[in-house]
């Protein structure tokens, strides 16, 4: 088990804290990084260079990036698949990371695993690919610390 890291919950710029957590059998592996309002925790993780949470079609609807939001608060940016996280789980705090934003201090914890090995398109790149958010949120998700 690894020792928590204090880090800042904001900076000036509008970006929150995301700690990610990763548990495997008897481990417990976390990372972090900052990540923007306008952006998905996906895209802040790539753009901050790191890696943690299992990256798909970056469109919702694979279910690889499902995480649970175990603190902090998110709005959702675009439409979920039901066939990955359920009304009930939503309201749980589980959601996918390509389809979140922070809104606060965010602790995820990862339940998606990636079940075959996904190459990328071809000319594919996080910046081409992936455009910034807007302001419209669909749906705002509150997780009280513990």
């Amino acid at each position: 088990m690894s020792a928590k890291t204090a880090h800042p919950a904001t900076d000036a710029a509008g970006q929150h804290w995301v700690r990610i957590e990763q548990r495997a059998a008897e481990t417990v592996q976390e990372t972090g990084y900052l990540c923007a309002e306008t952006e998905t925790l996906l895209q802040g993780m790539a753009r901050a260079g790191h890696k943690g949470i299992p990256v798909g079609c970056l469109g919702g609807g694979c279910g690889v990036c499902k995480v649970k939001v175990s603190a902090g608060s998110v709005r959702r940016v675009g439409p979920m698949s039901r066939a990955h996280v359920s009304v009930e789980e939503e309201a749980q705090g589980i959601c996918l990371a390509c389809r979140v934003a922070p809104l606060a201090k965010v602790e995820v914890e990862v339940l998606g695993r990636l079940k075959k090995a996904l190459g990328k398109a071809p000319g594919f790149s996080w910046s081409a690919g992936v455009a910034k958010l807007g302001a419209s949120d669909c749906a705002t998700v509150n997780v009280k610390e513990t």
